[in-house]
């Protein structure tokens, strides 16, 4: 196919006409002249057994030696140019609402935190509202700080591990915030915004937890004891019960006449 048809001087000197019309430079490129004077240069090509048509940009501004330039530069990296320029203006507006949403305090968009809100809205009638209040807590104060702006794709095992070690001194603390970060990666898995949980892996690197095992009272007068210290307890009367009915319930052998009289 015939190329570099053209002449810069040709185009300058191009005289308009009534309607739109074409100088061809060869292999797809060409330059429209419009009839109120503009000359725009146009490129020709064909992605997926379909033609495109692909803007390179406004004589003279784009001379006739850069609109060659970026034609042959779309055809050699094999690709399509008008796809090529769809991502780049959606990592642009990306990028400015971005912007306006930090101005405004809210996360960027996509990130870990972004996402993890979101989650937590979805789960507010699910729990109690103070339950729900201590886990957006604990995200604020040792995760988001850490991994909140990162976009949750990109965060690693390693990078909660690294907000997840300095909990070790209060495991119960590190055990939920890793369970938490699962939980949000587990939403963030089901709708589509990334493909693993990296905190499982963190999971297993978190020290059990030592139980703490308390002597059962035998004797009268440490029972005595307890539920004259229940009797002090300013709560309510349901839970007193509760109380004081508590080790006859997990032992239902035992003998509670004496009971009566203290």
């Amino acid at each position: 196919m015939a190329k570099d048809l053209l002449k810069d001087v040709t185009i300058r000197n191009a005289k308009l006409e009534d309607k739109d019309k074409r100088l061809n430079d060869g292999e797809g490129l060409y330059i429209l002249v419009k009839s109120n004077g503009a000359k725009w240069w146009r490129f020709d090509y064909t992605s997926a057994n379909k033609r495109k048509t692909l803007s390179l940009g406004v004589y003279p501004a784009t001379g006739l030696s850069d609109a060659r330039v970026k034609a042959r530069e779309a055809i050699a990296k094999g690709i399509d140019p008008s796809d090529t320029r769809k991502e780049e203006k959606a990592i642009k507006q990306l990028a400015t609402e971005n912007i306006i949403r930090a101005d405004a305090g809210l996360p960027i968009l996509n990130s870990f935190e972004h996402i993890t809100r979101e989650w937590l809205a979805s789960t507010t009638h699910l729990v109690r509202e103070i339950t729900h209040s201590k886990k957006i807590r604990r995200f604020e104060v040792h995760v988001f700080p850490v991994i909140g702006g990162m976009p949750i794709n990109a965060v690693k095992s390693p990078d909660i591990f690294s907000l997840i070690k300095p909990l070790f001194n209060r495991l119960e603390t590190a055990h939920r915030v890793c369970s938490d970060i699962a939980a949000a990666f587990g939403y963030a898995i089901a709708h589509g915004f990334t493909d693993y949980d990296p905190a499982q892996a963190v999971a297993t690197q978190i020290p059990a937890q030592k139980a703490k095992h308390r002597a059962a009272l035998t004797e009268p007068k440490d029972v005595a004891q307890l539920l004259r210290d229940i009797g002090c307890y300013q709560g309510t009367f349901v839970v007193q019960c509760a109380f004081r009915f508590l080790f006859t319930i997990d032992n239902p052998t035992f003998n509670t006449d004496w009971l009566r009289s203290i």
